[in-house]
């Protein structure tokens, strides 16, 4: 078993707890020879300037799917989804205060402040014809559609890329990330991860944040797999 890139989550995955980028974690991905593709629930330009730093070749799925590129020079590819985000959006709105997050550069979806009772929000957004969904990253509440997803973005990221999904590695962590483990060829969860997730997953790391991510790559090398 050969896998020809990884995808790997940011946010809880190769950052530190208190989200700034694991440095060790960043200088493991950097001395990979395979392709490493980012991916977010954050926007595109967050999800770009993440791959810049890094080192890598700008290739990242963004908005939980909803936007995706594959090299710095060419512009994103967004899903058209924001009207119906936006309509389930101004019901909730009704029933709770709610802050947007990013408005100004989100293209397929909304984020909010994680500052209201989700599971009631969720419950009304039942009551309503939106073809839409809520996620918790546990760093913002997405309003999305039901049909986008990080699967989804991977599945056309590579084949953009020449590759299938089961060609990649997914590294994770939330609850957003299962479809893109689900396409994957092989998921592994960091510790941190949501319970969700690790169920999900094909191997589920002892240590925690971007330590996790190191330990996957170390576990991926020493396998012969990467």
């Amino acid at each position: 078993m050969k896998f020809k890139a990884i995808v790997a989550d940011i946010d809880g995955t190769i950052t530190c707890e208190k989200r700034e980028l694991h440095l060790e974690a960043v200088k493991k991905i950097r001395s990979l020879k395979l392709p490493i593709v980012l991916a977010t629930g954050n926007t595109l330009c967050y999800a770009r300037t993440a791959s810049i730093l890094i080192g890598l070749d700008g290739a990242v799925i963004a908005e939980n799917g909803g936007a995706i590129t594959i090299r710095f020079d060419l512009q994103g590819t967004f899903e058209e989804t924001l009207e119906e985000c936006e309509k389930a959006y101004s019901f909730l709105s009704r029933h709770f205060k709610l802050t947007k997050l990013d408005p100004l550069y989100r293209k397929s979806e909304v984020a909010l402040r994680r500052d209201f009772d989700l599971e009631k929000a969720r419950a009304l957004l039942k009551t309503q014809p939106f073809g839409v969904e809520m996620i918790d990253t546990k760093y913002a509440i997405h309003i999305k559609s039901t049909k986008i997803n990080k699967g989804v973005g991977l599945q056309k990221l590579a084949g953009m890329m020449g590759l299938k999904p089961e060609d990649f590695v997914a590294i994770g962590d939330s609850a957003n990330d299962v479809e893109m483990f689900e396409v994957s060829g092989f998921g592994i969860a960091v510790a941190n991860g949501d319970e969700i997730i690790k169920k999900t997953a094909d191997y589920v790391t002892k240590a925690s944040f971007g330590d996790g991510a190191i330990e996957a790559l170390e576990f991926l090398e020493e396998n012969g797999w990467i």
